[in-house]
């Protein structure tokens, strides 16, 4: 009998073939008391644990292939620098040395710590980054206690076509993978913004996460299909479903193939107007990609990760020189730099506090709030934007904006900041656009006050959609009650685009709405004319565009913004006719 599980699919396609499920042990660490005489050896077996697991890891770098996009290789990297961070190499010596307890027990007792340092953030992408302590401690672990490789980690080809089924899985995971020729994977954890979907998007593996107790009902070597469009697993389908599929898997390969013809079309309806497609990235690596798919420029570029995975947080040159590089790679397309959105519990300067653990920190001290109250951290950055705006189109973009007061605050720190490189004969954009994220239910339904001071607007739907609904995203429990449909969202996404309409500014959409290209002819309807998407989504959106006529979606939208739920929307859109694969 055919089982159907479902989760949240993070990377489109469909894959048939048997399983093979990743077991990763977690052993039972415990903690047992040393002399003082074993210190040192067991600070020893400690390095040369990390030392072993960065080979490892360097090793997993070596199978990425040549063609494959850098992000993929930045991942790894990024491991490999938190095996040098003294976060994972000293502080465990010290607890062994402190505590004379066992290495195993001192790495555990660090990892416990940072864990829940990222837990406490309430940026949902960084919370995720907790995710990449504990791969990299735990592959430190499995060196320590003389575990054997996993199946998957040994180069060779048995694993070509399987579809792998784990908990939860690294980067080096899925760089394996890819190596290996798996044909896509499911895990019961994870979420849309950890780096395993992220990656997964990059390699174009098809993927669901969040297939919740999927191990006790799948087998190993069990045939399945796996639909990362609906976020469906199939287990032991028969000959029919098995054949509906296979067909469908055809129609998909010829359909993305056909994608590449789109990429130097311009994005225009069948009504000839054009609209503005660009791309959204968070690391410097992902440049490339902007033009491997034609996108018009940068609609969101997160700076997030120059915080990251260190002790002190980038001065005013680092920043300079970070997006000067940027705009060489982009050779004149338009840069859309977003300051800093981190949340007051990320400790970027050697274990600065801020105050007290908040209990609800996405309604706590984030983004510009945060920025606002630590100037110190915030001027640097505004000063390397306005510096690089003389090397190439920048645009310099404020998050989670909620009152008129914080607009006015920023306005005043660029003015000072620009008398001061006046002074200084420092050259810069004097026309420099400021926009302003729309994020905050305040923020929409202000938008026309917003919009009388800002240059652009953005509306970011990830978090958007999380406070007017009320609900945290990546809480299972809740995240059922995300909605990017519900009436009172599509309110506040047209509220907003009017507003910038009537200001004559633009309005472009950053969230990942944006790049679902179910929901791309509903934004066109509501007047949205400036799409910032994932680099994979790109093309898929364009060709919708393509085939869209306006007129007919403005009428469609105006009676949706009448609708009283989400699944009405849906099937009014449906009635449309949007472009299908």
């Amino acid at each position: 009998m055919t089982i159907a599980l479902h989760g949240m699919s993070v990377s489109r396609g469909i894959a048939i073939g048997n399983v093979h499920i990743i077991e990763r042990d977690q052993p039972d660490i415990r903690e047992y008391k040393i002399s003082k005489s074993q210190i040192d050896t067991e600070i020893r077996r400690l390095e040369e644990a990390i030392s072993n697991a960065r080979q490892q890891l360097r090793a997993i770098r070596g199978h990425i292939k040549e063609s494959t996009t850098a992000d993929i290789a930045a991942f790894i990297d990024t491991h490999l620098l938190m095996l040098d961070d003294i976060a994972l190499t000293q502080e465990p010596k010290r607890l062994i040395g402190e505590l004379r307890c066992n290495a195993e027990w001192a790495l555990k007792l660090q990892r416990d710590a940072l864990v829940n340092v990222f837990e406490e953030m309430d940026d949902a992408y960084l919370r995720t980054r907790k995710d990449d302590v504990n791969h990299v401690v735990d592959r430190i672990m499995r060196v320590l206690l003389k575990q054997t490789p996993l199946r998957h980690e040994v180069p060779d080809s048995r694993l070509t076509g399987y579809i792998m089924l784990a908990d939860d899985l690294t980067p080096g995971d899925t760089v394996l993978m890819q190596h290996h020729g798996i044909a896509a994977f499911a895990t019961e954890y994870g979420g849309p913004t950890s780096h395993t979907a992220i990656l997964a998007r990059s390699l174009g593996i098809p993927a669901i996460v969040g297939l919740h107790q999927a191990s006790r009902y799948i087998r190993e070597e069990d045939t399945i299909i796996l639909d990362g469009i609906l976020g469906i697993v199939l287990v032991d389908p028969d000959k029919n479903t098995l054949a509906h599929y296979q067909k469908k898997q055809k129609e998909e390969k010829r359909y993305y193939l056909s994608l590449g013809r789109l990429k130097k079309a311009p994005a225009t309806t069948r009504d000839g107007i054009t609209i503005n497609l660009q791309a959204n990235i968070e690391l410097p690596q992902d440049f490339d990609t902007v033009r491997e798919v034609g996108a018009g420029g940068v609609g969101l570029y997160r700076t997030e990760f120059l915080y990251m995975n260190r002790q002190a947080p980038p001065d005013e040159e680092e920043h300079f020189n970070t997006y000067l590089k940027v705009l060489k790679i982009l050779d004149g397309l338009p840069l859309t730099i977003r300051t800093l959105d981190l949340g007051a519990d990320k400790q970027v300067d050697g274990g600065r506090q801020t105050g007290p653990v908040q209990s609800n920190p996405a309604l706590g001290l984030r983004a510009i709030r945060l920025c606002l109250k630590e100037p110190g951290l915030f001027r640097p950055q505004l000063r390397a934007i306005i510096r690089a705006s003389a090397f190439g189109p920048v645009r310099l973009m404020i998050p989670m904006l909620s009152h008129l007061q914080e607009i006015n605050q920023v306005l005043q720190m660029i003015q000072t900041i620009k008398t001061e490189l006046d002074s200084l004969n420092i050259t810069y954009d004097h026309n420099l656009p400021v926009g302003g994220m729309i994020e905050v239910p305040a923020a929409a339904i202000c938008a026309d006050m917003f919009a009388g001071k800002l240059d652009f607007l953005s509306i970011g739907t990830n978090d958007l959609i999380q406070y007017t609904m009320a609900i945290d995203r990546v809480n299972d429990e809740v995240n059922y009650l995300y909605d990017p449909l519900h009436p009172a969202v599509l309110r506040l996404i047209r509220t907003t685009i009017k507003a910038g309409n009537r200001a004559k500014i633009p309005v472009a959409m950053c969230g990942e709405m944006a790049g679902e290209k179910r929901h791309t002819q509903l934004l066109l309807g509501l007047g949205l004319r400036e799409f910032s998407v994932h680099p994979a989504a790109l093309l898929e959106v364009k060709q919708i565009i393509i085939e869209s006529n306006l007129a007919e979606l403005e009428k469609m939208a105006r009676k949706v913004l009448f609708s009283t739920s989400g699944a009405e929307v849906a099937m009014l859109m449906g009635k449309t006719g949007p472009a299908k694969n």
